[in-house]
């Protein structure tokens, strides 16, 4: 019996939050399976992005303000810290993929502070898999385009100047963690990173009302209260790592195009 459960009213039991009731949501609407409440937030983050772009980047000013202010500011971080350290002169040429991509993801992790949606999409393993894959084909493309289907492997497996013994571990390690591991992390570090922050905001916020407001006991208030403390502390923290997550997963795309269009990356 946990100590939770021993502050509860006589009869009651608190139960946390388990994943199948976060994330196991059933659909909207009768007889449209497919048509769940990821699948609408994602909807909602696309035309969000859309709108956001088109007013800041529709009608331009030569002094930027309001939207288009926001929006710039966005453009030179994602320029800056995303594009340029793996591209170089290539940036520019991908800045409307890295940018849509860095925005889209930031407000599918978002979802999961905003009042009534709180769902972070990413915490879907489907939809970071979707982005991780698209990215997959296009670093493939771009690979064979730039190198020849034999020289981008030779160039991954076989990097020049290592003794010829090496290779017979170097180049299946090598094949392993481009082709197979890295789609598979750039996938799974934004989900794992979303479905536990959402984990632990609906267990501690599930505290903070249960013995708060469900079940207010003398000895359970303290415990309430503790429960929302931690809420506000930790959704300051998952804002961060919100937008942590929408940078790396940026970068790492960056990386692997950077990767394909020049071997010596």
């Amino acid at each position: 019996m946990s100590a939770l459960t021993v502050l509860a009213p006589e009869g009651d039991q608190f139960k946390a939050p388990t994943p199948e009731e976060l994330f196991n949501l059933g659909p909207i609407f009768s007889g449209v399976g497919w048509f769940t409440k990821p699948v609408l937030l994602a909807l909602l983050s696309l035309v969000i992005v859309l709108a956001f772009c088109w007013a800041a980047f529709a009608s331009p000013k030569l002094v930027p303000r309001g939207v288009q202010n926001i929006a710039e500011y966005g453009y030179m971080f994602v320029r800056d810290q995303v594009a340029r350290p793996f591209l170089g002169k290539d940036a520019d040429r991908f800045m409307g993929l890295l940018l849509s991509l860095f925005f889209l993801v930031l407000v599918w992790n978002l979802m999961g502070i905003v009042p009534i949606a709180q769902f972070p999409v990413a915490s879907h393993i489907a939809f970071p898999a979707v982005l991780a894959l698209s990215i997959y084909g296009v670093k493939l493309y771009l690979g064979f385009k730039h190198q020849g289907v034999g020289g981008y492997f030779k160039n991954m497996m076989f990097p020049p100047g290592l003794p010829k013994p090496i290779y017979v571990l170097l180049a299946p390690i090598e094949f392993l963690s481009n082709m197979i591991i890295a789609p598979f992390t750039h996938a799974v570090r934004l989900f794992a990173n979303m479905f536990a922050g959402h984990m632990l905001l609906a267990f501690f916020s599930t505290v903070g009302f249960w013995f708060l407001f469900e079940k207010l006991t003398p000895l359970g208030a303290g415990v309430g209260v503790v429960g929302v403390v931690m809420t506000i502390i930790f959704t300051g923290f998952e804002i961060f790592i919100q937008f942590l997550q929408a940078f790396l997963f940026a970068m790492l795309a960056s990386m692997y195009i950077g990767g394909s269009l020049h071997a010596e990356h």
